[in-house]
Formats: C-alpha cells, sequence, structure tokens
C-alpha cells in the first residue's frame, strides 16, 4: 500500500510523533492508522510525545566543576513529581547532562539538546526517558561560570543551586556566601547593577503610596528616595544582612575579610513555571540561621 503525505500528517497530528516515525509506524501497519498509532505506543513515541504537554514543575539542580576549580556548571532538569525528581534513572540523566554541560561548553539549549548521549543525542535520551518512566522530562537551562577566584558552591538539596565566583577570602566564605545566596536570593551583587527601568518602575510605585498620604511634595520625595534606598539593600548581595549574622550585611563581611563576588549564579527548580506554592528560599534560611 502506498503511505500518502496526508496519511503522515494525520499520524503525526494524532500522535505527535516524528515524521520519520509515523511513515515507518504506517509502513508496518500495512497503512491502518489505528495499528500505526499501536505501534508507535509500543515503541514509546506517541507515550512520550504525549507527555510533552503536561507541566514538569518538578525535577533537580545538578552542579559540577572541574577538577582545578575554574570552572563549574549547573544544570535544571525537570519532571513531573518529586517522586520521579528522586528516581535513579532520572538522577543519572540528569548527571550525565551536566557532565556534557561541564566537558562540551554548549552555546546554548539548542546546542547541549544535539549533544552527542550514548547511542543518540541528548533530546534523544531524555525522549527515551520519557517512554520509560511515563512523566515528562525537560532539560529546562543550564549556567555555566569561569572562576578566577575561588569558588563557592551550594547546593539545597537537589532543589536549589548557588556558584559564587570570590575574589580573595577562602574557600569556607565562598561557600557561606553562597548558602546566602541561596536564602536571600539576591537580583544581582551591587546597586549599579539594578536595571534602572525596574527602579524607575518602583519609583512609580513608591509615589502613588506616598502621595495618598496628603503630604507635601518635598516630604514625598524624600519617602520616595527612603523607600528605594531599602528596596535596593533588599535585592542586592552587599545590602543584604548576612543569614549568619543579620547584624552585619555582606558587604561588611566582605570588607572586613578583604573579599569581593565577582559573579554568582542562582537556580531553582520551577522558578517561574506555575506550580503549588512551596518556600525552598526560606527552608534555606531556616538551615542557615541554625547551624
Amino acid at each position: 500500500m502506498t503511505i500518502t503525505a496526508s496519511m503522515v500528517k494525520e499520524l503525526r497530528e494524532r500522535t505527535g510523533a516524528g515524521m520519520m516515525e509515523c511513515k515507518k509506524a504506517l509502513v508496518e501497519s500495512g497503512g491502518d492508522i489505528d495499528a500505526a498509532i499501536e505501534f508507535l505506543r509500543k515503541s514509546g513515541q506517541a507515550k512520550a510525545d504525549k507527555k510533552a504537554g503536561r507541566t514538569a514543575a518538578e525535577g533537580r539542580i545538578v552542579i559540577r566543576s572541574s577538577s582545578d576549580g575554574r570552572r563549574a556548571v549547573m544544570v535544571e532538569i525537570n519532571c513531573e513529581t518529586d517522586f520521579v525528581a528522586s528516581d535513579d534513572n532520572f538522577t543519572s540523566f540528569a548527571e550525565g547532562v551536566a557532565d556534557l554541560v561541564l566537558e562540551r561548553q554548549p552555546a546554548d539549549l539548542e546546542s547541549l539538546l544535539a549533544a552527542p548521549m550514548g547511542e543518540g543525542s541528548v533530546e534523544e535520551a531524555r525522549k527515551a526517558l520519557i517512554a520509560k518512566i511515563g512523566e515528562n522530562i525537560t532539560v529546562r537551562r543550564f549556567e555555566s561560570m569561569e572562576v578566577s577566584g575561588v569558588l563557592g558552591q551550594y547546593l539545597h538539596g537537589s532543589r536549589i543551586g548557588v556558584l559564587v565566583d570570590l575574589e580573595g577570602g577562602d574557600a569556607g566564605l565562598a561557600r557561606d556566601v553562597a548558602m546566602h545566596i541561596a536564602a536571600s536570593r539576591p537580583v544581582c551583587i551591587s546597586a549599579d547593577q539594578v536595571d534602572p527601568q525596574l527602579i524607575e518602575k518602583e519609583k512609580e510605585i513608591f509615589r502613588a503610596q506616598a502621595e495618598e498620604s496628603g503630604k507635601p511634595p518635598e516630604i514625598v520625595e524624600k519617602m520616595i528616595s527612603g523607600r528605594i534606598n531599602k528596596y535596593l539593600k533588599e535585592i542586592t548581595l552587599l545590602g543584604q544582612p548576612f543569614v549568619k549574622n543579620p547584624d552585619e550585611s555582606v558587604e561588611k563581611l566582605l570588607a572586613r575579610e578583604g573579599a569581593s563576588v565577582r559573579s554568582f549564579a542562582r537556580l531553582e527548580v520551577g522558578e517561574g513555571i506555575e506550580k503549588k506554592s512551596e518556600n525552598f528560599a526560606e527552608e534555606v534560611m531556616a538551615q542557615v540561621q541554625g547551624s
């Protein structure tokens, strides 16, 4: 029987499988659409793609670093449930992806998914894992850091990961700063790195709030200035109170130790994905304050 383009198109729409897989399934089934769907399900192709629409907001962060501490990477691999996040097959896949990022230094996510893994690519390994586990799996993002100072890294379970490049200080301080970043979620290192548009947006909000007080314009401006300064301290690493000693800011801690933070990266599983709310940053905060 001749396999037409319209038959392949219909099978693709019904299963979400690739064009070549659909054509092969139709050949194997003699052109019978229902039999081809069953063939694809048995081979895992249809099952994998049907899962692709589900929200994958669980998962794990994996950190890898070079033996000389000059390079470090973090990856976020997502799944649908925390049960699968602890599965050996899922963990092995996540760790393998992190190893690849460290080794091959891909330019972007597309390059990473196309990188060789096992007998195929990372993308093919991902689809095979979906078919095996029965949940949607996504390779969401990764961070790479070239370290010129002391590498600080912190992994809270498998949910939050932080990398820090610390100039001066030692490994203990670098880890403390990384733990602080995990708990306090700074947006950037210092106030001069804050996006001016973000500051203007906050000023508009504060101005609207202050003007409702009915106070004179000059007092309103002082209120806005005070609130902006407070806001900048809350979102910048240097302005935040150090989690292990809230009486001292991170800026003062670093100055006392003769150190500075060149850069940092923070990843949290499911961050920005709509899901049930769980505040893991508060969990880190409670842990470090109790240590």
